[in-house]
């Protein structure tokens, strides 16, 4: 049989899934103790009893310097810059990815505008917020929302321009006006696609976020990570980016499920 036509079972893919994680935490537990055995003060690979007792004292004690409890303050301060530039990117995208999409004009107005404006790196223009709009909130919200946007209006746009083309004449034999069109055919169909585009960026968001909180902030998981990096406190360090991960992850799997509940035949389409 071909490796091409073997197909895995259910338990089978369980294991296989699972296999990666296990082998890199069996590497990280060798490479500790080989670096623990050799000096007992190094700090590169802790312990996990070490980061268990720094993940305790960073999520469960309050810091006496603050009045908060540090993980969960960095966490609701870092998801609400996150989640707001989000929420932005999404809905002007959606607009925007419909409109030059089912529009020539603008297409031929918006399209080389948004595809030259997805090649700037977004931390090059970094320093640029933080002068126009000081190292408050906007900014960092500001490049999440410069660092996503444009990808989600190409990937909504190019949605667009795949539809097939009859339904659109269809509609219009019918009668339906450009704006009925727009919201009657074009947008059911792209909104799981919106969930696709937010899944893709979902990575590129955190990491414009974690970067601007490490250079102009008082608080965020970026922001608890650049400060102890000074002090080599990996066992701090190492538990946030698990942390982030696994936020990032819940993120990820609540949009697959959300797709899953408001257009169960979108998943139907793509098995085919």
């Amino acid at each position: 049989m071909r490796l091409v036509n073997l197909k895995p079972g259910r338990q089978v893919r369980f294991y296989l899934a699972g296999l990666p994680f296990i082998l890199v935490a069996v590497a990280y537990l060798i490479g500790s103790h080989i670096r623990l055995a050799e000096n007992p003060d190094d700090k590169l690979l802790p312990a996990l009893s070490t980061m268990a007792e720094a993940t305790r004292h960073m999520a469960f004690e309050i810091d006496v310097r603050t009045g908060s409890i540090p993980l969960l303050s960095d966490t609701i301060a870092s998801l609400d810059r996150l989640l707001s530039a989000l929420a932005i990117s999404t809905s002007v995208a959606l607009v925007l990815g419909i409109m030059i999409g089912l529009l020539p004009g603008v297409n031929a107005l918006m399209a080389p505008f948004v595809g030259v404006a997805s090649m700037v790196p977004p931390l090059a223009l970094l320093p640029i917020l933080f002068i126009a709009m000081g190292l408050g909130e906007g900014s960092k919200v500001a490049l999440i929302v410069i660092g996503t946007l444009p990808f989600i209006i190409r990937y909504l746009t190019l949605r667009v321009l795949e539809l097939p083309r009859e339904q659109l004449i269809k509609a219009q034999t019918l009668g339906a006006s450009t704006w009925q069109i727009a919201l009657r055919v074009v947008l059911p169909q792209i909104l799981p696609r919106l969930i696709d585009s937010l899944q893709l960026q979902l990575g590129p968001a955190w990491l414009f976020l974690i970067a601007a909180e490490a250079i102009a902030s008082d608080s965020g998981l970026g922001y608890r990570i650049f400060l102890v990096r000074r002090y080599l406190s990996m066992d701090v360090i190492i538990p946030y980016v698990i942390w982030i991960t696994f936020l990032a992850f819940l993120m990820d799997a609540g949009l697959s499920l959300l797709q899953r509940k408001l257009f169960p035949w979108f998943a139907s389409v793509r098995s085919e």
